[in-house]
């Protein structure tokens, strides 16, 4: 578990949003609740689009302290000034991020609900695992879980960082919150009318309520 004893916040971007209109709620979060990283998760493969986004997002987070990410395109890492990749195929390129960021970049994995995928990412470089989905996907997927046991044996066994994302609810944010680094929200946040006032609930979840 984190220092500040419990888990810390790790924000994704909905993969579509309008960036004038985002970038005002991703402010009054960040102002309400502490964040550790924020990720890039825009669905567009308009390279122009999304360096746009990646330097103007940029600009907010690092304004606020807060670590930025993008999923998969380590390419744009240091053209972009972005503090490193979250990579959602595994231990699949994590090499080859490692050796074009170096050592200080972030470097990430999804691993799905995949112990052994978990481990073989962590041993051959990333900064943390996450982990999913925790919580149900309305049918999305192949229906396998992310479950408690898992975090619970990770935190035990394991010294690299955790994330749970996927399908947060109330009841599988409390299964998870004391096994884990960190939560990953992203529709969790944006779906609510109150994206802020939304953040700071689930952060009094993570407190123990």
């Amino acid at each position: 578990m984190p220092e500040d004893d419990f888990a810390q916040i790790y924000l994704t971007t909905p993969t579509e949003f309008d960036l004038e209109s985002f970038k005002p709620r991703l402010e009054a979060v960040l102002a309400a609740v502490p964040v550790a990283c924020v990720r890039i998760a825009l669905a567009t493969t308009d390279a122009g689009m999304l360096g746009k986004a990646a330097d103007q997002l940029r600009e907010i987070c690092h304004r606020f302290e807060v670590a930025v990410v993008v999923d998969n395109h380590f390419l744009m890492v240091e053209k972009h000034g972005l503090d490193g990749v979250h990579l959602v195929s595994s231990s699949r390129h994590v090499r080859e991020a490692r050796k074009l960021l170096g050592d200080d970049a972030i470097v990430g994995a999804y691993c799905g609900s995949s112990k052994h995928a978990g481990m073989t990412a962590s041993e051959i470089g990333v900064d943390y695992i996450s982990f999913g989905p925790v919580g149900d996907m309305g049918g999305l997927g192949d229906g396998a879980r992310a479950d408690a046991t898992l975090f619970q044996w990770w935190s035990e066994m394991i010294e690299v960082p955790v994330v749970a994302e996927g399908g947060l609810d109330d009841e599988s944010l409390r299964a998870v919150r004391d096994h884990v680094d960190f939560v990953n929200f992203g529709d969790e946040v944006w779906q609510a009318e109150d994206a802020a006032a939304e953040a700071v609930r689930l952060v009094e979840i993570l407190k123990g309520a």
